[in-house]
């Protein structure tokens, strides 16, 4: 068997054994144009001449998947988008992350991805387009740079499958369509792998160290856009620069500590002057039980992830093992998962595990292996973590594995390629082409939608591999033909399914792809597309529980065993799931949580969108107040907010189970004047018990003020007479 080796420095030329077979279809090189757009265009002199046309059209093709009718989704996550409209009033607002621009809590991530979005609103205003914008043309940016990743060790073809892998993942589609932090988060992640192949080519070299701690400094970075995620990749990087990089040993550690400091310095600055800071002048730390970062990072968004013991969880106590669904290692391929990512999964396990068959006697610093150890090191890891996670975990996290299975499935199946004059090798070929069919087969055929694509794609992918097994005896240019087929077959079905999702608005907390959907969403949902809506196992009235049951067999504002729902008691929450049509709220110490139902007044997934008639009510002598109104839970606030762009208080923050503002501070600011209006209605769980502060609160103003109902939504003005303690 012939093994696949590689330079040990970075050759000048692509390896001729993968584009000559390109070139044998193409005429001559032409003369090196004159200018810079000529050049532009033309690409590296020592490039085949289709190469930057090809790449060009793969931006401009993802740009437009990404760009076209992007304003459909309007606030997409209100909960971000009302960040960021604070964050262009306030600039306290804009460092620490705040829901509102009197800063009275964050949302519960590090405000990385929101500082982005937050500069283009503050230069174009807040609207849709300036939000989502810079997350399409990051998705943008993660395409060109995996590329420039991928092409660096392994050639243009190997770079153009990745970047078109990852372009055409459907959740990838989703999430560089939306307002989540994800994507500020893969291209960071992308750009980390890239700095760590250039430290490795330059090991030997001070260059090296510098590139290495621009690893460090990413990731760090990508921790303030999305906390511990960001870690996962950090021990693949430092275990194959430790393994493979070109110097001595000593050099390798002392490099590595490096990047770590670099890393924490990266990740630390902000942590440091978020914890120093009077916690009295600045805003609660959302999603955190004491007000504290560090709580964040090692809890609800940390440490609870994996063992899912998170305080404050959307499932009460954050639920223990089991409450978001079944673990194990096919997760990534259940019916909530699978479509988002999983299409050439199985095919970039199979080529891993080749290609690392094939390079067994390679040499320690051998490119390839590295290559695959760095990018199937990220897929497997993540992929692993994703699949035993017990705490709080939803279908779009997998965007982090596209980049992984964008890369692998690129540089192993040209690796792979190179050797097709050995069994094993066309073997592998025709197994991964079947492989890939058949999965897509089989995920086209879980949603009734455009069922004969699936056909297509099942029938031609198997005669594919079948010619794949004999291409030898096959000639240059059909052999090519072949392989350019099997890679259109291969991203046929995502293709589809990502021209689907961008088709579609996408709104609400957690927004799936394509048309069978993980989690679905809009009026009467759980947030994603517009409309019908699915959480977990379980089908429900109004939604779904997470997990498809709720711990212990109780359902948060409900009695034990009662089976009653929490939408289906809470005040307000229609059957309907349509603006307008709700059924009217009726005051009273009832508690009430909704994750799907009153969509004028919001649910725990979806924003508010209040009336007109509410908008202007609520905007009535808004400067004379610090806040406009105050209601449970980040998502009720948002609508409100964004419709006013006045500040809204969320009680209790995403969950409202933050235990902010105590009783007796709200009726502090009530006394203060500094509170107009409270919107009852509101979304937490904290809302549903007398012992929380949301309910306390709910309870206190319910008993005290006068409910008017204003286009089915009850508001007590608290500035009217009522029972206000006077201050001890």
């Amino acid at each position: 068997m012939t093994a696949i080796t590689t330079p040990p420095t970075p050759p000048p030329l692509p390896p001729p054994s993968v584009d000559g077979e390109v070139l044998a279809t193409a005429s001559a090189k032409p003369a090196k144009p004159a200018g810079r757009l000529g050049r532009f265009l033309r690409g590296r002199d020592e490039d085949p001449r289709w190469v930057r046309p090809a790449l060009l059209g793969l931006l401009l093709g993802t740009a437009v998947l990404y760009l076209w009718d992007l304003g459909s989704s309007g606030w997409a996550n209100s909960f971000y988008s009302a960040a960021v409209q604070a964050g262009t009033e306030s600039w306290k607002a804009f460092f620490f992350g705040s829901s509102d621009a009197s800063n009275f809590i964050t949302v519960d991530k590090t405000p990385a991805a929101l500082w982005v979005m937050e500069i283009s609103a503050r230069i174009f205003g807040v609207n849709a387009w300036s939000i989502l914008v810079p997350q399409a043309l990051e998705g943008v940016a993660s395409v060109g740079l995996l590329y420039l990743a991928v092409r660096r060790w392994s050639g243009p073809v190997a770079g153009l499958i990745a970047g078109a892998v990852l372009a055409l993942t459907p959740v990838a589609t989703l999430m560089f369509r939306f307002n989540n932090p994800d994507a500020l988060l893969v291209l960071l992640l992308i750009g980390a792998v890239y700095a760590t192949m250039r430290a490795i080519e330059r090991a030997a070299v001070r260059a090296g160290t510098r590139w290495l701690a621009l690893a460090g400094l990413l990731i760090g970075f990508g921790f303030l856009t999305k906390m511990l995620q960001a870690f996962l990749i950090v021990p693949v990087l430092g275990l194959v620069y430790l393994v493979v990089a070109p110097t001595s040993v000593r050099r390798r550690i002392a490099q590595l500590l490096i990047a770590l400091a670099a890393l924490v310095v990266g990740a630390g600055w902000w942590v440091a002057l978020a914890e120093l800071w009077p916690a009295g002048s600045r805003p609660y730390i959302g999603g955190s039980q004491t007000n504290s970062v560090l709580d964040l990072v090692f809890g609800y968004n940390g440490l609870g992830r994996l063992n899912g013991d998170e305080a404050g969880s959307v499932v009460p106590g954050g639920g223990g093992a089991g409450s978001w669904g079944e673990t194990g290692l096919l997760r990534l391929f259940n019916a909530e998962f699978g479509t988002q990512a999983s299409w050439l999964l199985p095919a970039a396990l199979i080529l891993l595990v080749a290609v690392l068959g094939f390079t067994a006697r390679a040499a320690r610093t051998d490119r390839t292996r590295a290559a695959m150890l760095l990018w199937g090191g990220w897929l497997v890891v993540t992929g692993l973590v994703f699949s035993y996670m017990q705490g709080i975990i939803h279908p779009y996290y997998t965007v982090a594995l596209a980049p992984a299975i964008g890369a692998v499935v690129g540089i192993g199946a040209v690796s792979v390629w190179r050797l097709r004059g050995e069994d094993a090798a066309r073997a592998v070929l025709a197994v991964a082409m079947a492989a890939t069919a058949i999965w897509a087969f089989v995920l086209v055929g879980r949603a009734d939608w455009q069922s004969w694509l699936r056909w297509i794609v099942l029938a031609g992918g198997l005669a594919v591999a079948v010619g794949l097994a004999f291409t030898p005896r096959l000639a240059r240019r059909l052999a090519v033909g072949l392989a350019a087929l099997a890679i259109l077959l291969g991203i046929a079905a995502p293709a589809a399914y990502a021209v689907q999702t961008a088709s579609e608005p996408h709104s609400g907390a957690i927004p799936s792809a394509g048309p069978s959907g993980g989690f679905g969403g809009g009026p009467g949902g759980l947030g994603g597309r517009q409309g019908g809506g699915r959480f977990g196992a379980q089908q429900v009235p109004g939604g779904q529980v997470p997990g498809g049951q709720v711990p212990g067999g109780q359902v948060p504002g409900g009695p034990q065993g009662s089976g009653q729902l929490p939408w289906q008691q809470g005040r307000g929450n229609g059957s309907s799931g349509s603006p307008g049509t709700q059924g009217s709220p009726s005051p009273g110490p009832q508690g009430g949580f909704a994750m799907g139902g009153n969509r004028g007044g919001g649910s725990l997934l979806n924003g508010s969108t209040p009336s007109a008639e509410l908008t202007a009510l609520l905007a009535k002598d808004a400067d004379r107040y610090r806040w406009i109104a105050a209601t449970i839970g980040s998502n009720s606030a948002a609508g409100y907010q964004l419709a006013t762009g006045d500040p809204v208080m969320a009680i209790g923050g995403f969950n409202g189970t933050d235990p902010t503002p105590t009783l007796a501070a709200f009726q502090a600011y009530v006394r203060a004047g500094e509170i107009h209006y409270f919107i009852a209605g509101g979304t937490g769980f904290g809302s549903s018990s007398s012992s929380g502060t949301s309910g306390q609160i709910t309870q206190w103003v319910e008993e005290n003020f006068t409910a008017t109902t204003v286009d089915g939504v009850t508001v007590y003005d608290l500035t009217q007479s009522g029972s206000v303690p006077t201050e001890e």
